[in-house]
Formats: C-alpha cells, structure tokens, sequence
C-alpha cells in the first residue's frame, strides 16, 4: 500500500471481484493471481515494477482485457497490473491533431471527445472500443476496420511513455512528427503485449472528421465477386475508399438472430457474401458522385447482385452494428474456436472451404467466417452450437493442420489479434525463423533480465522441435 500512498481501492483481494481481473473476453483463459494492484500515475507504476523486479515478482499488464489469446490473463500468481486509474486526457494539439492521453484511457472515450471537441478523429476503430483501453490497444498493436484508411499503430503512433521492467521511466513522448535522431524505441514496445515494459502514456495523430460519409450493404453470389467487387472500389472510390468489410451466409444466419440484416434474397434468405463498404471524404456531391458510379459499375457486370445504401447515420450505425455483432453473437452460441489469419487475397476464403471439408464428419460444427478482407485478415470461426467446453476431438483436428496450411499458403497465424499464451509457443515452428527468434529473444533479456513483465506470453516457453 506505502507503493500507493495508501490510497483506497487501489488494491484489490476480495476473491470474487479478482475473476474479472483473471479472466479475459474469450473466457478461456483464467488465471489465479491473488492481488490486483491500481497506480493512477506514471510513478506510481515505476514503483511497482521497480518493487517487483527486486523481489523477483511477475507482473501482468492489464487495460480493458477484451483480448481473445489470453494476453492479459496471469499464467500461474502474477500481480495483475490494471491500467484503469491512468485514464485522463492530457492534451490536444489542434494546430497537428495530435492526441496526448494516458494509456487507461477508454478507446470509445477518446474517440467522441475528439470528434465532438475538436472535430477530428481517432484513427482505431474496434468493435470492443466500449471497453478496451488506448495502451493495451498499443501494447497489441491492435488493427481493426479502418486499417486500410489510416494503417497501423505504427504508422500513427508520434510517442509514447514507457515504464521499464526495472521502474526506470523511458519519456518517448514528442511533440514532432519528423525525428530522425536516433533509435526509434518506440516501435519496439507496440506489439509487444506488455513483455518489454509498461505503456503510460501514448500521443497519436489524429486527422480531420470527414466532412461526407457513405456506407452501402452489398451482396454477391461467390467469393470471386466479393474480390472483384473490392477491385472495383478500389479504383472506382480510390481516395475515399476507408473500409471494406466481408462476411458469409454461415455468420449472418447468426447475427440475424440479433440484428436485422438489410438485404435478403427473394426466399428471405440471406445471400451467400455480403459486404460493407465505406467511403470518408470531404465533399458530398463529389463522393455520391464516386459511389453511383461504382454502384452502377458492379451491378451491370454482376459481381453485386443486391445492395443498399445508408440514409443517414443512423443507418450506417444499424450497418455497422451487423459487423461489430459478429464474435458476440458467435461467442453466445457455443466453444469458439478462433482463428485471426492473414491470407493471399486469391486463396483467402479457401481456408474456410478447406476447414469445412475437413470437418465434415462433425455434424455438430458450424464454420463462420468474417474479416477486412482488403487488408487479407480472415476471422474464421469453428463453433459447437449449444457445447461451451473445449472439445479436445475437434481442437486436434483443427489443429495444427489449420497452421500448416496457412504457412503453406504464405500467410500469417496471427493477423491482429496478438500471440499472448495461446500462440506464444508457435513462434519459431510456423512464424519467424530461428534468426529472428534469437534477436527477439535477446531483446527481452535485455529490457526484462528476471522476467518479470507478463512472463509466460508472446515470446516461446517451450524448447522449438
């Protein structure tokens, strides 16, 4: 408590308010830390891990635990790290939309008081901004609908504030977007789930509100006219073109339970691909211009075949709503089995087709698929309706075939979501190769010589065959 300055509540040890703490979104993943520690300051966390580090305790980061690989759970009895207290807006510096913030702070927080404040955006957009935090959004470099518009955390990120393993508090933070002296430390701590050290504080750019928005709801019959479709966006739409969402019949037969799906076929079905599309600009007539035309253009040709455009804002929420609803409502129904992949645009829904044939003999499997298909990232989804616990028959027949075959393919095993405990020991048998293990591996000695900042995650714990 003397860490805390003894402040009420910033400790927590009362057994039924730490499940929450040891649990995160996916509820697959539970941990058995006894204590919950909640520093409100940069100080007060350098104190904290410096204590830690002494006595050799591990600690677990923690923001808005809304992850799905277990990133933010304790392995074994851990100090759980939350960053909740860190939540207060610093600054905005209007003249270079820059936004400057503690790293507790609520996604969707920051987004509205951006907007209505200062008439810009935030350049991350999930469907867990009521609840994940703009730190653990660094600290997982985490993607999202919008990463075709704005790119990563990488390419938005100007600094950050990081507490080091051994308390020492390295001030990354800046007010320029052009440095070129020296390392850029700070690409080395987004993305690295909490192993290197602690995110404090975060400045991110942040552009202008758009001044016109468009979002349509499209269907095709395959998966062809799915890519065709998007290549016409891309050319028809260019500069304005912000996201293209896919989604198939085997999703929206589930989130049709909740939502209300916009267009259906003539059977009062839904049809077999469907698409979201946006376009973020800055002049009205200009960008319906650009999107009649586009319209127009994938209708005649065939590769859309139904479709409807959004009125107003409050239709392009009911729009989105249908997308964001997808792993709730796949969550509700059954053990999800979850896979978050990067895939050649050619061979993207293959995988789905291929995981379906192979899982045929199991009657009692559903394989639902979603994504950002034009940034490749394929959510795909085994689920058992109605059976909540892990099948270990169909986890081994899911696995590690599903893993070969995107390594086979050229793609990734995690696209966004993070490796945390549940693909850390992947690493170096279907990601990086031994070369790259070792320099990554070094680094975490070098910044975290005893292991203590969320030991057990990102990095292998076991020996690579």
């Amino acid at each position: 408590m003397d860490l805390l300055n003894n402040r009420k509540g910033a400790i927590i040890n009362d057994p039924e308010i730490l499940k929450k703490y040891n649990s995160d979104w996916s509820g697959q993943y539970i941990g058995k830390s006894p204590i919950v520690v909640r520093p409100k300051t940069t100080k007060e966390v350098s104190s904290i891990m410096e204590y830690c580090n002494s006595e050799k305790i591990g600690v677990t980061p923690q923001s808005g635990n809304t992850g799905v690989v277990g990133g933010s759970v304790p392995i074994k009895n851990e100090v759980i790290l939350s960053m909740e207290g860190l939540n207060e807006i610093i600054s905005f510096d209007e003249d270079n939309g820059i936004l400057y913030c503690e790293a507790g702070c609520i996604l969707q927080t920051l987004q509205d008081k951006v907007s209505s404040d200062y008439d810009h955006l935030v350049p991350i957009d999930l469907g867990a901004k009521g609840t994940c935090m703009i730190g653990g959004n660094f600290a997982t470099n985490a993607g999202g609908q919008y990463f075709f518009r704005f790119g990563s955390i990488h390419a938005n990120v100007i600094g950050i504030e990081v507490v080091l393993p051994n308390g020492n508090i390295l001030d990354l933070m800046t007010s320029s977007r052009k440095d070129n002296t020296g390392y850029d430390l700070k690409h080395l701590f987004i993305g690295a789930e909490g192993t290197l050290g602690v995110i404090t504080k975060v400045g991110l750019t942040c552009p202008r509100l758009p001044r016109a928005r468009n979002t349509v709801f499209l269907a095709c019959n395959t998966f062809d006219d799915v890519l065709k479709t998007m290549s016409c966006a891309k050319e028809e739409l260019g500069e304005i073109l912000a996201a293209y969402e896919f989604m198939d019949k085997e999703v929206l037969d589930q989130v049709a339970s909740e939502k209300k799906i916009p267009i259906v076929n003539e059977d009062g079905e839904n049809y077999r691909f469907c698409v979201l599309v946006e376009t973020q600009g800055s002049n009205d007539d200009h960008d319906n211009s650009k999107m009649e035309s586009f319209l127009e253009m994938t209708m005649e040709n065939g590769h859309v075949i139904d479709g409807v455009m959004a009125q107003d804002l409050s239709q392009v929420h009911e729009m989105w709503e249908i997308r964001e609803s997808c792993n709730p409502v796949i969550k509700s129904q059954g053990c999800n089995y979850k896979y978050d992949l990067s895939l050649p645009m050619k061979e993207y829904y293959d995988i789905a087709e291929e995981m379906r044939e192979r899982l045929s003999s199991r009657t009692d499997i559903m394989v639902v698929n979603w994504g950002h298909v034009i940034d490749g990232n394929i959510h795909l989804n085994i689920i058992t309706p109605g059976k909540f616990d892990v099948d270990q028959e169909v986890k081994d027949l899911i696995e590690p075939y599903i893993f070969e075959s995107v390594v086979k393919r050229g793609g990734s095993i995690s696209a966004e979501h993070g490796l945390g405990q549940c693909k850390n020991n992947l690493l170096g048998i279907y990601a990086k190769n031994d070369r790259v293990l070792s320099v990554m591996q070094n680094l975490k000695t070098f910044f975290d010589p005893n292991g203590i900042c969320n030991p057990g995650k990102f990095l292998p714990t076991k020996a690579t065959p």
